[in-house]
Formats: structure tokens, sequence, C-alpha cells
């Protein structure tokens, strides 16, 4: 793989070189995948390349010039075809909302590295520690929507799949010696099924500490959020280059009626206060003048309910411990809430709601029923 090196990367900004490319990656039957985005620096992030490696060649696609990218659909999809992933979970979130992808056959570098236990799991960081490879750390805040893009740029971006063929064969044999492949092949297949969060929540959501306003405030908060995502739109910036959220959420708190009142909430900076006063006073008039906004309290679980979802994360804290891996590991915490919230009676139930992880199911299933009963015995 390294003599790839000796060559130029495959610049990809036409559809021709495209298919002429695809053809060549389809016919692999292991291909190295990552994106770069502009999450920093626009309203709407969108993907702006992707990145392709093959054990002969790599690939830069310029996802800005109007490609049709959906023909690369068949090679995600195919089965036959493993894809190489670093941090898998984000780039493919990126790839199904702009594009639509599905995807089958994935081996994440990072997730092998999580279950063998590493504890510097960054891909620069792996690289170096197991193979003594540096890699440039320069441009992982870059502007990747600015075009041209330089050499050092596209040198960068090719880095991010170029090793990945001997990182997963090193992080493969591990996991086949300790007998774990099966752990991370059902983790593998779970991130083939993250999708883009499309829920329609109020834009209050967006900031943290929402939950200890009084229902007035609230109207508040979410009108100065739609007063921001208005700003962000209008600039094509990312709302926490706008507005910060702390400055939102005090002055929702301070509810101010005038100038003077806003400008003494210490949160809002000077230079914010000069270019967004008249506007942030405005929303905060739209929400006293609106319908307040009453959260439904949540119902309090039961004390059964409360006692199962302790001994069992305490469980599982300690069966980490022994494996020398992060909880998530050992029990994924959206399982963990649903085998808490179902109560199964039995191992039939409790495999029902572990389907997802059989090696888990196979290894723990036992421990798990009877620690989420032990409470049940006189």
């Amino acid at each position: 793989m390294n003599g790839a090196l000796e060559k130029p990367a495959i610049w990809i900004n036409q559809e021709d070189s495209l298919k002429k490319s695809l053809r060549s990656i389809h016919a692999s039957r292991q291909i190295a995948v990552d994106t770069e985005s502009n999450s920093l620096y626009a309203f709407r992030e969108q993907v702006c390349l992707v990145q392709l490696s093959t054990h002969a060649d790599d690939f830069i696609i310029d996802a800005l010039v109007g490609l049709d990218l959906t023909v690369m659909g068949d090679t995600f999809s195919d089965p036959a075809i493993e894809k190489i992933f670093h941090a898998a979970e984000y780039d493919i979130l990126c790839l199904k909302r702009d594009f639509g992808f599905i995807f089958n056959n994935l081996f994440d570098t990072m997730q092998a590295a999580r279950i063998l236990g590493y504890e510097k799991l960054g891909l620069a960081n792996l690289l170096e520690d197991l193979f003594g490879i540096e890699q440039c750390k320069s441009f992982q805040k870059a502007d990747w929507g600015k075009r041209p893009l330089n050499e050092d740029m596209i040198q960068y971006a090719r880095m991010d799949t170029h090793f990945l063929f001997q990182l997963r064969d090193f992080l493969y044999r591990q996991l086949d010696e300790k007998g774990l492949l099966d752990l991370a092949r059902e983790d593998f297949m779970r991130l083939t099924k993250v999708e883009p969060n499309h829920k329609d929540n109020p834009a209050y959501t967006q900031v943290s500490g929402y939950q200890r306003l009084d229902p007035w405030q609230l109207r508040v908060l979410e009108e100065l959020c739609r007063f921001r995502e208005s700003q962000a739109e209008r600039l094509d910036r990312p709302l926490f280059k706008v507005i910060g959220n702390a400055a939102l959420l005090a002055i929702a708190q301070a509810c101010p009626e005038n100038i003077r009142e806003l400008k003494s909430v210490e949160e809002l900076s000077p230079k914010l206060f000069d270019r967004y006063a008249q506007g942030l006073l405005a929303a905060v008039k739209v929400g006293m003048a609106g319908e307040p906004i009453v959260i439904k309290s949540r119902r309090r679980p039961s004390e059964a309910y409360i006692n199962r979802l302790e001994v069992l994360k305490d469980w599982r804290k300690n069966a980490a411990s022994r494996m020398g891996v992060q909880s998530d590991i050992i029990l994924p915490r959206d399982i963990l809430e649903n085998i808490v919230g179902r109560n199964p009676l039995n191992l039939e139930e409790l495999r029902t709601e572990m389907a997802e992880i059989p090696w888990r199911y196979t290894h723990f299933g036992t421990e798990i029923l009877k620690v989420i009963h032990q409470e049940d015995k006189p």
C-alpha cells in the first residue's frame, strides 16, 4: 500500500472521470472511505469531499461541483465489498443525509480499537503508535467548502484513507486472536443502520439549560433561536458562530424590555450587542406577546425501573472494567434501556431484546437476567 504514495491521488471533478474510477473501485473487494464536510463554516452542512482508496489508488471526489454521486450507491450497498472507515458513524450519517446511500459490510477501525481496549483512538494516534506513521493534523478544522484546495489539503484528505487497509488488517488479527470478531461485526452491522435525525424539534431544544426556564422565558428563547437561525442562514454561518447558546439562555432568563436592560446581560458581548441588539429585543418582544410554552412533565419511572437501571449499569461498569473497555462495549445504551424498560422474565424474552447483539447475548445473557431480577427474590 505504501507504494501508492509514489503516485498522485486521482482528483475527480467530472462525470467521465467519476464513472471510469468507479469501475476500478467497484471491482475491489475492499475500499477505504472518508468524507470531509464544512460544518464549522456553513449554515447547512454538506459533504465537500469523498475520499476512497483501493489497494492500488487513492481517489478524491469533489462533491461540490454537481456530480451525480448517487452512482456510487451500488458500491456502498454491495455486501461483497468491505467498506473500511475510521469513526464511521458521522461519515455514514452525512452520506445518507446528502445522497441517500445504503451501507452493507463495514469495518470501523475506531470501533475495533475500542473493543480491543485502546485508549488513544484517533486515526493519527493509532497510525503513529502502531506503525510509526506520522499524520499531519493541520487541516482538522479546515474549510473544505473552499475552492481551489491547495496541494497540502489534498494530501491531508488522501491520508485519511490511504493507511486504513494496514490498520484494518492489524486490528482484525487482534480481534480474531482474542475471540472478539463476532462482537465487532455486530457493532459494524449496527453502524450501517444509523440514520440522520429528521425530527422537527423546537428550536429551543438546541440550548442546554432550557429546562430551567419558566413558560414565558421558554417562548422568548424559542423566538431568540428563530432570530439566530435567520441570521445564520443569511450569513451562511453555523449557529454557534452567530450567537452562542449561553447568551441566548441569559437573554431569555432576563427578558429585557429595552436597550439598557439588554446591555446589562453579561453573556452578550459588546460586539454581539452592537450587531444584533435591535433584532434580539424584537425577538424578546414577540416572545412575550406569544403563547407560553409549557413542557409536559415526564412521568417519573417506577422505583422498580430505577432499581433495575442502577443494578444493570453497575454490572455493566464492572464487566467493562474486567474486560478493559468502555461500558457501552459490554452493552450499548439503547439496548440497556430497552432491557430495563421491558423487564424480560426469561432468556427467550431477553434474546428478543438483544437480537441485534447475539454475541453479547451468548456471553452475558444469563448474567443480565440474574442481575435485573436479583431483587425479585425474597
